[in-house]
């Protein structure tokens, strides 16, 4: 267990009343796939972009933030229908393919037992969402708690790395910014988390977490330690 995780919670003075989850690369093993459908067809638009390079280049942000990072590089409009067009593929994608992260359900379930609400806040649309939840067998488990950047973005918000999506999960709970902790894996969600006035636990399954602790979360390294950490935080 992350020994830096540990003395940040040993240390948090402010009640913890609400866990907050990012979605993909937190709870649902599906960013690469996200990624590798964006590249697929950046590429019939004629960006030669590697799986690499869009795992870096997109990781974190919505298919809208892409189709602007996209439009930038290629000096032209992808088409006002391209986002419709990619969640399309990414939704049934998903729906064949979408894996857990080791140890999110069981991280879920510890949660519950210790008393503390948790809220779902993506940049994915609830019909990717639903696709994911769907395909692991998780929708009456996660009924009533997602939040999706899109339908902000719809009335006006924007996506992470804004925190819009955060302060409506804690506005939805009832509970104020300064007590709920976000679990997040990239800089978008971690910037997200600390613009919302909220603590961030920033998982780094996959290095050392260098780049989500310079954007303000303290990492830990897999969903297994979660529990532990959050008993922490309770004593």
């Amino acid at each position: 267990m992350s020994e830096e995780a540990t003395a940040f919670l040993r240390a948090r003075r402010r009640p913890l009343e609400l866990v907050i989850f990012d979605c993909d690369g937190v709870l649902i093993d599906s960013e690469a796939l996200s990624n590798r459908v964006a590249a697929e067809m950046l590429r019939a638009d004629g960006w030669d972009i590697s799986q690499e390079e869009a795992d870096q280049c997109f990781i974190g942000f919505s298919f809208g933030a892409v189709k602007t990072i996209a439009e930038a590089h290629l000096g032209r409009s992808l088409g006002s229908d391209w986002v419709t067009r990619v969640v399309a593929r990414v939704v049934e994608e998903m729906r064949l393919g979408a894996e857990p992260i080791p140890g999110a359900r069981e991280a879920l379930e510890a949660v519950t037992a210790l008393g503390l609400p948790w809220r779902i806040a993506s940049n994915s649309s609830h019909m990717e969402m639903d696709a994911k939840f769907g395909r692991l067998g998780w929708i009456e488990f996660v009924a009533g708690r997602i939040h999706s950047a899109a339908e902000l973005v719809a009335l006006g918000g924007a996506a992470k790395p804004a925190p819009d999506v955060f302060l409506a999960a804690a506005s939805a709970q009832g509970v104020a910014p300064a007590h709920c902790l976000v679990i997040e894996d990239s800089v978008a969600g971690v910037t997200a988390a600390m613009s919302a006035g909220m603590d961030c636990l920033g998982l780094a399954r996959h290095g050392d977490g260098a780049d989500v602790r310079a954007a303000g979360a303290i990492p830990f390294r897999s969903m297994h330690d979660l529990p532990d950490l959050l008993r922490l935080a309770l004593e």
